[in-house]
C-alpha cells in the first residue's frame, strides 16, 4: 500500500465515521469557519478546564471528506491536551500543509496527522484541510465569536 493508498483510506474512514461529530452543550469556547469557495462549514466545540485542559471536543457542520475527515482527526489528536500542548499541535499541522520546507521536529509532533501533508500538492484542497484548526485557533482566541472564513487567507 502506497503513501497516496494509506492517506485517501484514512480520510474516506473519517469521512464516512467521524470521530467527535457532535455539539457540546456545556462548551466554554466554540467558533465557526468557513470556506464559502469549497462550501465547508464547521462549528468547533471545547471544553476546557479552568487549568487549561481541553476536557471534551466535538464539531457539527458539513464540508468536503478532506475538511471533514480533518476536523475528526483534529478531536481525537487534541483532547486530554492542554490549550498549549494544542496549539504547538496545531502549528505543527498547519506549517505540515502550507510550507514546502517543514521542520521534521513539527511532523514528529503530529503522529497520524501527518497523513494530510500530501494535501499541499493540491493548494485548493490545503484551505479545506486547515479550516478547523483556525476555527480552533479562534475558538482558543479572545475572537472566539467571530467566523473565521479561509477564503480570504
Amino acid at each position: 500500500m502506497t503513501a497516496r493508498d494509506l492517506y485517501q483510506d484514512m480520510i474516506l474512514a473519517h469521512n464516512k465515521n467521524p470521530r467527535n461529530f457532535k455539539q457540546l452543550e456545556d462548551a466554554t469556547h466554540v467558533a465557526h469557519g468557513v470556506n464559502p469557495l469549497c462550501g465547508d462549514d464547521f462549528y468547533i466545540f471545547l471544553k476546557i478546564s479552568s487549568d487549561g485542559l481541553i476536557e471534551d471536543i466535538g464539531f457539527d457542520g458539513s464540508g468536503c471528506a478532506i475538511s471533514k475527515s480533518s476536523a475528526s482527526m483534529l478531536t481525537t489528536a487534541l483532547i486530554g491536551k492542554t490549550i498549549s500542548e494544542a496549539s504547538t499541535v496545531k502549528d505543527g499541522f498547519i506549517e505540515m500543509v502550507t510550507q514546502d520546507d517543514c521542520d521534521q521536529q513539527a511532523k514528529d509532533l503530529l503522529g497520524k496527522l501527518k497523513i494530510f501533508e500530501g494535501v499541499k500538492e493540491y493548494p485548493i484542497r490545503v484551505k479545506c484541510a486547515t479550516l478547523i484548526w483556525r476555527a480552533f485557533e479562534s475558538a482558543v482566541s479572545a475572537d472566539s465569536n467571530t467566523v473565521i472564513d479561509v477564503s480570504t487567507e
